[in-house]
């Protein structure tokens, strides 16, 4: 199928850019019906928001700090400030190695594979933030509630 015969929602969903989470929010997710085959959750946004109470998401940001690198069978534990959450396809991921040891703390930007009993992601970015962890931890749990309550 092209593009030109996908609806301007579908192309929209298509084109959508990571929305920021707390493992916690894709914990608690409820599974919604995706045509396009990725897994789809509707969360409950922090603080409310502009949209409504709730919010699909299928590509997330995530940070934390990594707990667990277990590179010969290409994953990661990694602990955010309302749990843990594992990542995947680490060992596909340009430069995603040398930030996986335990202690560091990253981004992770990915496609919701499952969401309990712990959320697990397939990464595609990963990014070491640990030069500046102290402010990345203070600050995301505001960034992700920033973002959620703007967006539609």
């Amino acid at each position: 199928m092209s593009l030109a015969n996908i609806s301007s929602s579908e192309s929209d969903k298509l084109k959508r850019p990571p929305v920021k989470v707390l493992s916690s929010q894709l914990r608690e997710g409820k599974g919604c019906a995706a045509g396009s085959g990725k897994t789809e959750l509707s969360i409950r946004r922090l603080g409310g928001g502009a949209g409504g109470e709730s919010l699909t998401v299928s590509v997330v940001w995530m940070q934390g700090t990594v707990v667990e690198a277990q590179t010969n069978q290409n994953s990661v534990l990694l602990l955010d400030e309302t749990g843990n959450f594992h990542i995947t396809g680490v060992n596909n991921i340009p430069r995603g190695k040398p930030c996986l040891s335990p202690g560091k703390y990253v981004m992770v930007m990915g496609f919701i594979q499952s969401h309990g009993p712990e959320p697990v992601l397939r990464a595609v970015k990963i990014a070491d933030l640990s030069d500046n962890a102290d402010v990345h931890r203070k600050t995301w749990k505001y960034e992700v509630e920033d973002l959620q309550q703007t967006l539609p």
